[in-house]
């Protein structure tokens, strides 16, 4: 009887295991296909080379939202990888008893901020004393979301590293710096280039920080301290609009987004999956 019992609980839970495992497979599948079917048919080569044109009219592109993003995201990526990166290399590698847990409980914390919040505290410190909308302010949104994510995986995959290289490298004599940067950032850095992929990918769809800082325009983007259109921004205007042809450029430019994050997902993986590398002597 107990026997029968366990069985039946052990198929039971095994149901419920595929049935939540379908649910979460399905719903990638759906958004993919919705995204695919409304978003491929409405790309075509003027999205990637026309500026927007004016309201109620159909054509044009979004040239400059995209030439906005990246250029945003280069800046986010300039502050903040390196911000993120040292920090991930003090908790692990130099980290006291102290300090240490407070930075690595504070970019926990932060990366459990919500995004809007961010972009309201952007706008507090950066907007407001410019008076003025910018990719810098944009960029600097996003910096603070990436920071957390770029320390906390880059202490992650250097605590990887064997601590047998480390000793080597000081039992010959090398001092403390010296062995971090040429032993054991080096082993471990694949790991750690998969975690700066990943945190760019991460604020690559964030709108909310962007409607506070960099706001839009229709023009290509001018200059740092200019206001600048981004894909994700395009995305939200565009969709809540009551033009038809200014849905199907949502679609088109939703569709660009979720495969550049799909790209910078999937090379974060092929990345990750040679392991961590050992320098060679």
């Amino acid at each position: 009887m107990r026997l029968h019992w366990r069985r039946t609980v052990n198929y039971v839970m095994l149901g419920l295991t595929a049935v939540c495992t379908a649910v979460t497979i399905s719903t990638l599948f759906v958004i993919l296909g919705y995204l695919l079917y409304f978003g491929g048919k409405s790309l075509d080569w003027s999205f990637f080379t026309k500026l927007p044109l004016p309201p109620g009219e159909a054509g044009g592109g979004m040239a400059n939202a995209i030439a906005g993003s990246l250029e945003i995201l280069a800046i986010a990526g300039l502050i903040g990888i390196p911000i993120g990166f040292l920090a991930g290399v003090y908790l692990s590698e130099f980290e006291d008893k102290s300090f240490a847990p407070v930075v690595r409980y504070t970019a926990d914390l932060l990366n459990g901020v919500p995004s809007i919040i961010v972009g309201i505290l952007a706008w507090t410190l950066v907007v407001v004393p410019m008076r003025r909308f910018s990719a810098l302010a944009g960029a600097i949104a996003l910096s603070v979301m990436l920071i957390p994510i770029v320390s906390r995986q880059t202490e992650q995959f250097l605590r990887e590293v064997p601590m047998a290289l480390r000793e080597a490298a000081l039992a010959l004599g090398a001092s403390k710096w010296k062995t971090v940067a040429t032993v054991v950032v080096p082993a471990g850095s694949k790991g750690v280039l998969t975690g700066m992929i990943l945190g760019m990918a991460r604020i690559a769809g964030e709108t909310a920080p962007l409607l506070f800082t960099a706001l839009s325009n229709q023009f290509w983007p001018s200059g740092v301290t200019q206001p600048t259109a981004t894909l994700p921004y395009m995305i939200f205007t565009h969709a809540v609009s009551p033009f038809d042809d200014w849905h199907r450029q949502a679609w088109a430019a939703g569709l660009v987004l979720i495969a550049a994050v799909l790209t910078a997902n999937i090379l974060a993986r092929l990345v990750l999956a040679r392991g961590i590398s050992v320098p060679r002597g």
